[in-house]
């Protein structure tokens, strides 16, 4: 058999990614170490190169074209009733090409980095455009950033060997922890993702971004009747991060979770006050307010917030930001999609909207600097304004003077299968954990209700914020917006919502 090139075996794998299989060692041969220039080293994607087809999607005019190039790898290992049921790797490898004129976005993208086919894709990028062509910049200058997530050493040269005993380390500190345990899956799953943006105005920046996580999700059974409940730490780490000590925190949260559902009762349902609880909980504020505050969707008039800029939306304790620049977390980056260094966005500060998430479309319509928010799933997605690392900030009262103030209502303590209106803003989720709030004092753990309202109503409502702000340390998280999934970080402090819809009990 003839022998393969490295460049070929890269393309081959990428494009037969579901058959990847694990195996020791990973694909630490098919990297080399941190400097710049990864794309031309490993597959030939010089300068000129680079240029040529920046001017092929400019060749009918268009106001500014990038290029987006990514190589991928992820690994999975899934245990499941004390085995690994599951071990597997996908590749992903491709370049996507946008053309942008006025508002207006041509893309194309392809698998193959090879010239033929990135100017066959530059050309369908260019159809958008219908006019003389325009010169992209003669020369790239890298891009200078900080980097927010640092590796100690590269996920793909950490073996198959040492992660098996992460997963197994949590189900058997699962099982330990209480005989009511009766089924547990543990996941681990790595991913390094290199990316370089190459812009028409003369920017070139190259990216390492990992993103890792550990997870539990617990099975018990008491009396017949069985809970479940699950943790998972992980963001943008080096696996040193997944320590004995992570191990045995994902393990003692989730069984405990766990447990705790068996003495849950569903409170009376209707209107009341509501406490969300720190870190997690950050969710709603990220899903139930934080996307309309993305400029596109102000852009359209689809957002509350559209004529709101320097106007009043919450009481003046209350300051929001979107920071892409937090040390390992899930949505930080050293660069945006677009090339735009990352960086903390203030949104809303004591109480006024100061400002959107922009990627370059939206910045020019609202004449503002790109704030480091045009993102997009893979190199098969168009940019779009999101999310980052989207935070309310801890305000001066004691979380305990929060619970007290409330009266009788409900603490939040965790929310999923959220749906939102976004436009609107109107939103319902699950709350999978809590407790009653009794005479000023949590009582009784409570389970299977939701809790109703309107995003920016709520963010009016906001009565108190505490000063005991938790960022998720999770790394599971995904935001879902126009077909595309990025990975976001939250938090926010204990903060009282004078009034919300509980969908309990009906008294």
């Amino acid at each position: 058999m003839a022998e393969m090139s490295r460049r070929s075996f890269l393309k081959t794998t990428a494009g037969a990614a579901a058959a990847v299989p694990v195996l020791a060692g990973g694909w630490q041969h098919l990297l080399s170490a941190e400097k710049p220039g990864y794309f031309e080293r490993e597959f030939g994607i010089s300068d000129a190169l680079c240029r040529k087809v920046l001017a092929a999607s400019l060749a009918r005019g268009g106001d500014y074209a990038d290029l987006y190039f990514e190589h991928t790898i992820g690994n999975w290992i899934v245990l499941e009733d004390g085995k690994v049921s599951r071990a597997y790797s996908d590749v992903a490898l491709g370049v996507g090409i946008r053309t942008v004129k006025g508002d207006q976005v041509g893309y194309g993208f392809t698998q193959e980095l090879d010239e033929k086919a990135m100017l066959n894709a530059a050309a369908i990028a260019a159809t958008i455009a219908a006019g003389g062509k325009t010169e992209p910049a003669k020369q790239f200058a890298w891009l200078k950033t900080a980097n927010h997530y640092p590796l100690v050493k590269l996920l793909t040269d950490v073996p198959l060997t040492a992660k098996l005993p992460l997963v197994q380390g949590v189900n058997e500190k699962c099982f330990a922890l209480s005989p009511l345990v009766v089924k547990v899956n543990a996941t681990f799953h790595d991913q390094q993702k290199r990316i370089m943006v190459v812009t028409s105005d003369g920017v070139k920046a190259e990216d390492l971004q990992p993103r890792n996580y550990l997870t539990a999700a617990v099975v018990a059974e008491k009396d017949g009747k069985r809970e479940q409940a699950g943790w998972n730490l992980g963001g943008r780490r080096d696996f040193s991060y997944f320590s004995q000590a992570a191990v045995e925190a994902i393990a003692v949260k989730a069984v405990a979770d766990t447990l705790l559902l068996f003495d849950a009762v569903q409170p009376p349902a209707g209107e009341m006050p509501v406490v969300l609880g720190p870190g997690v909980t950050g969710v709603l504020l990220h899903e139930a307010i934080g996307h309309g505050m993305e400029a596109d969707f102000n852009r359209k008039k689809t957002s509350t917030y559209c004529t709101m800029i320097g106007k009043k939306v919450a009481e003046p304790f209350v300051t929001i930001i979107d920071d892409g620049t937090i040390p390992g977390m899930l949505g930080s980056i050293n660069f945006d999609d677009e090339g735009i260094p990352g960086q903390r966005t203030v949104l809303v500060e004591n109480g006024m909207l100061k400002s959107y998430m922009h990627d370059r479309i939206s910045a020019r319509y609202y004449k503002v600097k790109p704030t480091g928010n045009g993102r997009r799933e893979s190199y098969q997605h168009y940019v779009q304004p999101r999310m980052r690392n989207t935070l309310m900030l801890a305000g001066p009262a004691d979380p305990r003077d929060v619970i007290r103030a409330a009266g009788k209502g409900i603490f939040v303590q965790n929310v999923s299968n959220g749906q939102v209106k976004i436009g609107e803003g109107d939103f319902a989720f699950y709350v999978s954990q809590g407790r009653l709030i009794e005479d000023g004092k949590l009582g009784a753990p409570i389970k299977d209700i939701n809790i109703m309202g309107n995003g920016p109503k709520m963010l009016q409502n906001i009565g108190m914020v505490a000063n005991d702000l938790e960022l998720f340390q999770g790394g599971t998280g995904a935001c879902g917006k126009g077909g595309q999934a990025v990975p976001c970080g939250f938090g926010q402090p204990s903060c009282l919502v004078k009034s919300l819809t509980v969908g309990g009990v009906r008294s």
